[in-house]
């Protein structure tokens, strides 16, 4: 992802946070995360994040999904002898399509289909003040609704780098280019 792609997504990340009421430090904004999953297509597949903590035992984040960009499918496998990551997302802002493992189909899905391949179709809305939680090794991917969305993040120790996708076209760790 070029670094101008980078600068106006975490320009955009700051907007939401601002909306959602959450307050970042200034050494918090630098180190937004912007994951474009290599497929450069940022605005439609992608997502804006900030780690606050990630120790051998928990992780927290704050994660922003503009207008109708996704997270997609993806689970968290077993990783150096530990469970995958147990995840709780909890709406912030907005409105959140999550889907994961379970009774559903292609077809009745509110958000919109992504441009990456995904399997799972069980559909849970959130809103803010709602939260639900991801048990290891399901699968799952998420959008946000048409006004975007805030989503906080708790959860056991992250290793997203290990991250197993649907699309074998996808890659987690994103790469800055001048």
């Amino acid at each position: 992802m070029k670094r101008s792609v980078y600068e106006a997504q975490v320009k955009k990340a700051l907007e939401f946070y601002e909306k959602a009421g959450i307050v970042l430090s200034d050494a918090e904004k630098k180190n937004i995360e912007v994951v474009d999953f290599e497929i450069g297509i940022v605005e439609k597949v992608g997502l804006q994040l900030l780690t606050y903590i990630n120790t051998e035992r928990v992780c927290a984040k704050e994660m922003v999904l503009l207008p109708h960009q996704t997270c997609p499918e993806h689970k968290h496998v077993p990783t150096n002898g530990q469970a995958g990551k147990e995840e709780t997302f909890r709406c912030r802002y907005g409105k959140v399509y999550l889907y994961v493992t379970g009774e559903g189909k292609r077809e009745d899905v509110q958000a919109r289909i992504p441009e990456t391949d995904v399997s799972v179709f069980h559909e849970v809305i959130l809103t803010p003040g709602e939260q639900y939680t991801i048990m290891p090794e399901t699968w799952h991917w998420f959008q946000a609704g048409e006004d975007g969305a805030v989503i906080s993040e708790f959860s056991t120790r992250s290793t997203d780098e290990t991250d197993q996708f649907t699309d074998p076209r996808l890659v987690r760790e994103p790469k800055i280019e001048d």
